[in-house]
């Protein structure tokens, strides 16, 4: 079948939605209820904050690292062969996951968990993008972006309930039925799609440096404070990361077909964006992995209500976000990258008001409401000119490279935050101790995020031109990226 064959209103169109819509929300459900399930986690393997951060960043590293190679193989092999391959490979690791007899196995797990997920990850939005006739696109991924998100709010749920009624073993479980179904439907009913454009090797070494230089470096970041930064094995790992960088640096430059068109920064609009993105992200990510810890071990909820607890973040985005899209088409971005993150800030700063009884009315929803709304005037606009600076036909590598720099940023600042904020290998087993770490970390994070906005303010030009709200990438052969956000713990840039 022709690329763009397939209607909104036909059969198949229907089974291609829900493929697409279940195969994405697998990786995104699964990155959310992680995090609901670290306490019980750590209590069944005798684990410290150390082994907990890299239950987290194990799946966060390889999924950075290896995306642009998912979507270059896709657009090169078939995006409906590469996508299933992901699935069918997120299910197997997910098994490993749900069996892992200690926490070791369950690491490595997590990390060929995200392997799948770099391959299926960019893979549905680009089948939906090339398989949908042009005019029924905008509805197709407008359905999927919203049945999306209604999934991320029902991971939660799902997950805590299955963490306190069941194991925690059973949030990975439970994929494999969702992923034999996604695997049937593709199979009987997506039609295959490929780039007859894309030419050349496609860039695997690159893919490995920065992979590992991204191991190297989140090794040396989150074993730095319990082994001492001047031990060998951290100092090696950081040294080793930086040589990494520069030489993926050195090997875009000078290869035929790069993964990360260098060339992309020389905008300044997109520098400053994907800059911002970096700090407000990073404090993101850090946040979303201390917050399940404090409202389990300090204010005594259960995993369903610290699962539940961040609802109103979904609902508030699923609502406000398509209007604040709007408005920076019609402003410009600037106003609503500025306020944003320092609203975004404020709810931080009352997130550090939860403590031993954790009210719910009174201090975790309107600490919630005010991060939600935050991130409502954000994510659309911060998304939007990522895309809309690069050239159209790299909007697919723009919005993929915007994702990733938001995966790196949620890596590194989960590896470096609490230690900065003094919460210790076993901290988070004593509630005072723990929550004080957890305010100080919320002070350094909402302070990033002042950071973020005043960088926008400064960086964000209002006479360039301004980028019409996207929730996808402007063409289906390079669409390798994945909107923006689920609140989750891969602190994934929001839908």
């Amino acid at each position: 079948m022709a690329d763009g064959g397939v209607t909104y209103a036909s059969s198949r169109g229907k089974w291609v939605l829900l493929a697409t819509v279940l195969g994405s929300g697998l990786a995104a459900i699964d990155a959310t209820v992680v995090s609901i399930a670290l306490p019980a986690i750590g209590r069944d393997f005798h684990a410290g904050l150390t082994t907990l951060q890299w239950i987290v960043t194990g799946y966060t590293v390889t999924l950075a690292g290896l995306l642009l190679v998912g979507g270059a193989l896709g657009d090169r092999y078939g995006r409906r062969r590469v996508f299933v391959v992901g699935v069918v490979w997120f299910a197997l690791a997910s098994l490993l996951c749900g069996l892992a007899p200690n926490a070791e196995l369950l690491i490595a797990a997590r990390a060929l968990q995200g392997c799948g997920a770099a391959l299926l990850t960019p893979s549905s939005l680009a089948i939906i993008q090339a398989t949908y006739v042009p005019q029924d696109r905008d509805r197709a991924v407008g359905a999927w972006s919203g049945l999306g998100g209604l999934a991320v709010a029902a991971g939660p749920f799902l997950g805590g309930w299955l963490v306190s009624s069941v194991s925690w073993r059973y949030i990975f479980l439970i994929n494999l039925p969702l992923a034999a179904a996604v695997t049937w439907v593709c199979l009987r009913h997506v039609p295959e799609t490929r780039d007859p454009t894309a030419t050349g090797r496609i860039d695997v070494a690159g893919g490995l440096l920065v992979t590992l230089a991204l191991v190297s470096l989140t090794f040396g970041l989150t074993e730095g404070a319990p082994l001492g930064w001047t031990s060998p094995a951290v100092a090696g790992a950081l040294v080793a990361g930086a040589a990494l960088l520069v030489g993926f640096v050195v090997h875009q430059r000078r290869t035929a077909h790069p993964l990360l068109p260098l060339g992309l920064f020389a905008n300044r609009r997109f520098s400053a964006t994907n800059a911002v993105t970096f700090i407000v992200y990073g404090a993101l990510g850090a946040v979303l992995f201390l917050l399940p810890i404090q409202l389990q071990q300090v204010s005594g909820y259960s995993p369903l209500a610290s699962g539940t607890a961040l609802l109103p973040v979904t609902l508030i985005m699923l609502l406000l976000s398509p209007g604040a899209g709007a408005l920076a088409s019609r402003i410009g971005p600037r106003p609503q990258m500025a306020v944003g993150p320092l609203v975004v800030g404020a709810g931080i700063v009352l997130l550090s008001r939860i403590g031993p009884g954790g009210d719910y009315l009174t201090e975790v929803l309107p600490a919630v409401g005010v991060f939600g709304l935050g991130l409502s005037i954000t994510v659309a606009p911060l998304t939007a000119t990522a895309l809309g600076s690069a050239p159209p036909e790299r909007s697919g590598v723009a919005s993929a490279v915007n994702n990733d720099i938001a995966r790196a940023a949620g890596l590194i600042a989960i590896a470096i935050l609490p230690a900065a904020a003094g919460i210790g290998e076993l901290t988070y087993l004593h509630p005072t101790m723990y929550s004080a770490g957890f305010r100080t970390a919320c002070y350094i994070a909402a302070a990033a995020c002042v950071l973020g906005g005043l960088l926008a303010a400064a960086t964000i030009g209002p006479t360039e031109r301004r980028p019409e709200p996207a929730a996808a990438p402007a063409t289906p052969e390079s669409a390798h990226g994945h909107p923006p956000f689920h609140c989750g713990l891969d602190a994934t840039p929001l839908t």
